[in-house]
Parts: C-alpha cells; structure tokens; sequence
C-alpha cells in the first residue's frame, strides 16, 4: 500500500498531491491495477508507449532507464481531491499537465490510473524521468514545495477551502500517520484513526506521568518502561505503542511532560499484569463483541459486493456501447475520403484537407461527449457508493463507543483486581450496557 492510497481512503487528506521519486515498475504496476483493495480501477491514460497495458508500459521506462545510471527512473503522484468533491477526468487530466510543468516533466511519457474507493476518486500518475533525447534523468528540485504550491492553486481554483497545512504552510494533520502505523493498526482490525485519536486525546487531557497513565487506561492502554527507556503502552492484547509516535509528539517533548520512565513497569511486567489480572470471563467478552461487530458488518459487505459488481457491470456496458458507436462513427468518417481518381482530384484541390480537418474536429467532440458520459455514470454510482459509506461508518461509530465502554470495565478489572467474578461481571452487564 502506497502512501497516495492511504491519505485517499481515510479522506479529509492536507495535500491534494504527494510525489516520490521511485523505481520498481512491476511492482508499482501491480499496486495501481490491483482491484482488491478499490472499488473500481481504470487506466486514463497511457502517452506515448508502444503498450496499450500499464504493465508493458512501466516496463518500457524500466527498459529505456538501463541505458543510464538512474535508479529511481520514475516520478509517482497522488492527486487527492477534497472529500466531498467528486474529480471529473478532465480535472485529474488539467492537474497532471499542471503538476508536468511546474516539475519540469512536460511531454515525458506517462500514464494515469483511476482508484475508486468508499465513495472517493482519486488518481495516480507515473511519469518516466528519462530525457530521451539527453539519456538522463531529468532532475526534480524541491518538488515537494512545488507540489504543495501547486496544491494550494488547485485549491483556489476550484473554490475548495484551504486546509491549515496549506493556508499557513507548515501545520501538519495530527491524522496524517505513516504507513508504519497504518500497517501496526490494521494488523490489530481497528481504524488506525481511532488509535491515534486516543493518544493524542489522552495526551492533551494531561499534565503528569501519572495523569497520561491514567487517561490512557480510560482508553483501553497501559503506559509502561520500553526496552531502550523510553515511554510505550500496551493495549489489551499486549500490542505496543510509542507514545511519540501515536501522540505526533517529539521525543524530548514527551519526556519533557512525562518526566522518567524509572518508575513504571517494564513491557514485560505490563504484559504479565494485564494477562494476570484481566479475568477470563472478560477476555470472553471481548472476543464476543470483536465476533459480534464482525456480524454487523457482514451485511454491509455484502451490500458493497453487491454495488461494486452492479457498477462494474453498467460501466462495461457503457464501455462496450461506446466503442461499438466509436468504430462505427470512425467508419463514416473515413467513408467521407473518397478514394481512387476522384480522391486524387480531392487532394489536388485541398478538399481532402477540409474533410479531414472536420473528421478531427468532429472526433475531438466525439470523445469529448463519451468523456462526459463516462463522468456522469460515474458521479451517480458514487453517490450510491457514498450512502453505503456513510451507513458504515454510522456502524463504526457505535462500534467505537463499546469499544470504549469495554475500556473502561478493563481499567476497573485491573485497578480493582479484588472484584470477584461475579461482581465484575454484574458491573459488565449492568453498569455499562454491553449487548452480548
């Protein structure tokens, strides 16, 4: 999973564009045409390759770069919209040649995917940064603040608000993690969100060790001594957290506030603390609602399979109605060229040129209608796609609220571990609600 992927799945993404240098063709060729992890793939564009497949064509940028010594022969870019702003294909075309020329990239080969997923569109461009002519690899200075620049254009231009990290150019989203904490939170089956959520609220709750220990325990966490001494926490299952990476805090900053780690338990002992003093009883009550949100979420799934092959289909049958029209109306174009001794009498008296200038004329507005249709279909399925997210995260939402009343009942198993059985399982079932 790349980082455009990320930022354009969660939404309420900072930057609209997010480039890297990279190589790997067949690779980055797998991650853009994979349709697992989206709702529907497609390739925009493909300029100037021999190949009419993404595979052969990043394979041709991979074969022309052996000429040279450039290692990253390939120039990748996100290209996110707002969150409640559905990009036709012509914008995501106009922002490429935008994004082409400010990084020095125009009329490199390149080509365009479209990613759908939870109701949002979003594209990735790879350009070949090999100078064909020269046999190098054109340089691309400070193209991270040519992006951001760019970025905040985009965002002027199409009347979108300006987000913090662009209005003020600097301020970054407390939910803009890495993909090492992405992959760490998917692993566990929670919103990698709702993870840093907590921290981060912990954290500005408090002005103590003792104040952040506690309100991490609120959350179901468990402040402890990490083996280089330095501040982690560990959740239900054991799992460990750096507190400054969850928190988006500096090191020093965390200690700073927190003071030394000496006198907390070690990772070790926290685990042999929580597996010691959580009951049995409620590590099966957390297995239940674990299984039960499972079966919440069935239905939804099954509804998105349902969407998902329901608009693949409608967009295959607009694809194949297009091209039967296209072939046909190119087969009346060219039937307007008339051929033999009176096509030669056309090309002496330049009426072959003025033909032909129309038929461009008129395929240029041909495609231009087919563009638009496939806008439209696509729009209108989104809206659909987006009310199935909007249902999911409904579901979600009630699902972080027992996950937070479960951490509660953690927190009072392990601070008052004298409770008997039945006495904590009463404050379960009684003082908290849960539905099992």
């Amino acid at each position: 999973m790349d980082a455009g992927d990320i930022d354009g799945s969660l939404g309420g993404k900072i930057m609209i564009l997010k480039g890297s240098q990279r190589s790997g063709a067949k690779a980055l060729a797998d991650h853009l045409m994979n349709d697992r992890d989206n709702d529907h793939v497609s390739c925009l564009e493909l300029r100037d390759f021999s190949s009419d497949q993404l595979h052969g064509a990043l394979s041709e940028m991979h074969a022309i770069s052996k000429a040279t010594q450039c290692k990253q022969f390939m120039f990748s870019l996100s290209l996110n919209p707002p969150q409640d702003h559905i990009a036709t294909e012509q914008d995501f075309l106009e922002a490429a040649d935008r994004a082409e020329q400010q990084l020095g990239l125009t009329d490199q080969p390149r080509a365009i995917v479209v990613h759908e997923k939870e109701g949002r569109r979003h594209v990735h461009v790879v350009w070949s940064r090999i100078d064909v002519d020269e046999m190098k690899a054109i340089n691309l200075p400070h193209f991270k603040n040519k992006l951001r620049d760019l970025s905040r254009d985009l965002f002027l231009d199409h009347g979108w608000v300006l987000p913090d990290g662009l209005a003020t150019y600097g301020n970054k989203s407390p939910l803009n993690f890495t993909l090492e904490e992405w992959q760490q939170a998917k692993r566990q089956g929670l919103d990698p969100r709702e993870i840093k959520q907590a921290f981060q609220q912990a954290w500005e709750r408090c002005d103590s060790q003792l104040g952040f220990k506690n309100a991490l325990e609120d959350r179901g966490y468990f402040l402890a001594r990490g083996y280089r001494r330095g501040f982690v926490a560990l959740d239900v299952d054991g799992n460990v957290h750096s507190i400054a990476k969850w928190t988006g805090i500096k090191t020093k900053d965390v200690n700073a506030k927190l003071g030394s780690p000496e006198k907390l338990s070690s990772v070790d002992e926290t685990q042999s603390n929580i597996r010691s003093k959580v009951s049995g009883q409620l590590r099966r009550y957390i297995s239940q609602i674990k299984d039960r949100q499972d079966r919440d979420l069935v239905p939804i799934r099954e509804e998105h399979q349902a969407l998902k092959d329901a608009h693949k289909c409608e967009r295959q049958k607009l694809n194949d109605g297009q091209n039967a029209r296209w072939i046909a109306e190119t087969k009346n174009r060219s039937e307007r060229l008339n051929k033999g001794l009176r096509g030669l009498f056309d090309r002496l008296t330049g009426a072959a040129k003025t033909i032909q200038s129309d038929n461009e004329l008129e395929a240029r507005k041909c495609a231009l209608r087919d563009q638009k249709q496939r806008d439209f279909m696509v729009k209108e399925q989104m809206k659909e796609r987006r009310a199935l997210q909007d249902k999911k995260l409904k579901l979600r939402r009630k699902h972080q609220d027992e996950r937070r009343l479960l951490a509660q009942s953690i927190k009072q198993a392990i601070s008052k571990s004298h409770k008997t059985t039945h006495q904590l399982n009463r404050s379960l079932k009684r003082g908290h609600g849960l539905s099992l």
